[in-house]
């Protein structure tokens, strides 16, 4: 398993070489993130149908493979029509050209290397869960249920703010409406509960490799929240709302969706 773990990671690496290569020819650093969701997915597909005991894969690692394949290819094409409809690059990554300057093109390449690092990590939540012994039964179920509640809330978060930001009238305001009313990150939230959907599958009695899928929702939250996701994104919305968006952090909640603060001053 360590071998097929190795492996995977390393065409990991060799992709996101090549998406360091894309955004660098269209100077649009979120490219990157077209690149890493199909890669997660393909990798966990592959390791969830791979047959490690040699024999043909079982029904839990076909649905584990379904469910990281609709992850991938409804976040994937999502993003993917994002960068390519808008002009502007992503504010996370017009934050990194400004400042790292002429040292741009070696950090940015070290960078995607440990977002490979990280998608392999992730898909390593997909490979115990899929590889779990025994029928299926009712964790599968709560599994997929969790899933699918994930990746619909995720959707229909990304739909408000792009009906939000389709509006001319709201140009220049903060999106406070529907989910982003009781989240400022409503989307990060329901991409860390996707990978809470694989730890429901894979922990067993019988199965002490199970525990390694608490992996990915541990290390999604660590990098949502304290990484490259929320903390970027809110400087950046700092710079261009101002105290507009300084009112919005008081009154919302920055993460797990909650009714808003209507005493906030």
């Amino acid at each position: 398993m360590l071998l097929l773990v190795l492996g995977v990671t390393a065409a990991f690496c060799l992709v996101m070489a090549a998406a360091w290569a894309f955004q660098r020819d269209r100077r649009n650093g979120g490219w990157t993130d077209v690149w890493w969701s199909y890669a997660t997915g393909a990798a966990g597909v592959a390791l969830a149908l791979w047959p490690i005991a040699g024999a043909a894969p079982g029904g839990r690692q076909w649905l584990a493979a379904g469910l990281v394949a609709a992850w991938s290819l409804r976040l994937g094409t999502h993003l993917l029509r994002r960068v390519a409809a808008s002009p502007a690059e992503d504010p996370r990554y017009a934050r990194f050209r400004e400042d790292w300057g002429q040292d741009l093109d070696r950090r940015m390449f070290g960078f995607l290397q440990v977002q490979a690092l990280s998608g392999a990590l992730l898909a390593v939540a997909v490979l115990v869960a899929a590889h779990r012994p025994g029928p299926l039964g009712w964790q599968d179920a709560a599994g997929v249920a969790l899933m699918l509640l994930a990746i619909g809330g995720e959707g229909l978060a990304d739909a408000q703010l792009a009906r939000f930001k389709a509006d001319p009238a709201n140009h220049g305001k903060v999106c406070d409406s529907g989910l982003w009313g009781w989240s400022r990150h409503p989307n990060y939230f329901f991409e860390w509960l996707v990978w809470m959907a694989w730890p429901v599958i894979a922990i067993g009695a019988a199965w002490p490799w199970g525990w390694l899928a608490l992996v990915g929702p541990a290390f999604m939250a660590l990098l949502l929240i304290k990484g490259s996701g929320v903390p970027p994104l809110e400087a950046a919305m700092v710079r261009s709302r101002g105290d507009a968006y300084r009112a919005y952090q008081r009154r919302v909640s920055v993460f797990i969706p909650l009714p808003p603060r209507k005493d906030a001053a």
